[in-house]
């Protein structure tokens, strides 16, 4: 299996916290589930960098980033039954990533992490 990309972000949490501040920017930034989702924990901007971030790092791992065919709220993360966050895959990513890489079968790695003052998502793309 050959590995198609390859994406890392970190963010300074008060300056994640500085941008919730924004009007609108949760609801621009973030699916109804991830808002929904946040809303159930204690430290919920902490939850929701740590989803900006592997955001911004799979935008990265498809040598785009943020732009005209893809926005935040293209890209969901989720988490299974026992609390590891993945990518939603829907038929926007399928078809972005087939576009870029010409691949219909593939594998989203993601693993996000935080400490006081940041948050940190890893993402990688990998070819099945």
């Amino acid at each position: 299996m050959k590995i198609l990309g390859v994406g890392v972000d970190i963010i300074k949490n008060n300056r994640f916290k500085l941008l919730t501040r924004k009007k609108n920017f949760i609801l621009r930034t973030f699916s109804n589930n991830e808002i929904n989702f946040s809303k159930k924990k204690n430290k919920n901007i902490l939850f929701l960098a740590k989803r900006f971030a592997a955001k911004e790092s799979f935008s990265k791992s498809l040598g785009t980033g943020i732009r005209d065919d893809l926005n935040f709220k293209d890209i969901e993360i989720l988490n299974d039954k026992f609390g590891k966050p993945y990518f939603r895959k829907t038929k926007k990513i399928n078809n972005l990533i087939y576009k870029k890489f010409k691949a219909k079968k593939y594998n989203l790695y993601l693993s996000i992490s935080d400490e006081k003052d940041y948050s940190i998502a890893f993402t990688i793309i990998q070819k099945q």
